[in-house]
């Protein structure tokens, strides 16, 4: 019977080597995906609240604002939406500032803002 050589295949050390080196890639690989998942739902949260933003920008064009803050709740996205609109003088008495804050409800940072200017006709 012929002798084999003590160097064939992998000593229990370098198989413990191998296997920790993928364990920590395999890691590193789940990590990338979960912040990935959060990175989409923030973007997506930011994208949904400027489009309650500019709707409540926009309802504020139509019509000549009253002066001072209005605050309310929308629904967009499956999810609730606390917005405030500012409405203020500007040094030309024809126009007015209108700024739009929407944070998630009940509270939340505010995730969009949108500022637009109103002239009377």
């Amino acid at each position: 019977m012929p002798r084999r050589s003590a160097e064939q295949g992998f000593s229990l050390i370098e198989v413990l080597v191998a296997l920790a080196v993928f364990s920590i890639a395999a890691l590193a690989l789940v990590n990338l995906g979960g912040e990935n998942v959060r990175s989409a739902q923030a973007i997506e949260a930011r994208v949904i609240a400027g489009m309650v933003a500019e709707n409540r920008a926009g309802e504020a064009l139509i019509d000549w604002p009253p002066l001072g803050e209005t605050t309310g709740q929308d629904e967009a996205g499956d999810r609730p939406w606390r917005w405030v609109r500012r409405v203020t003088r500007t040094d030309d008495p024809e126009v007015v500032r209108i700024d739009v804050l929407v944070s998630p409800a009940p509270r939340g940072r505010t995730l969009a803002e949108v500022t637009v200017f109103r002239g009377r006709r």
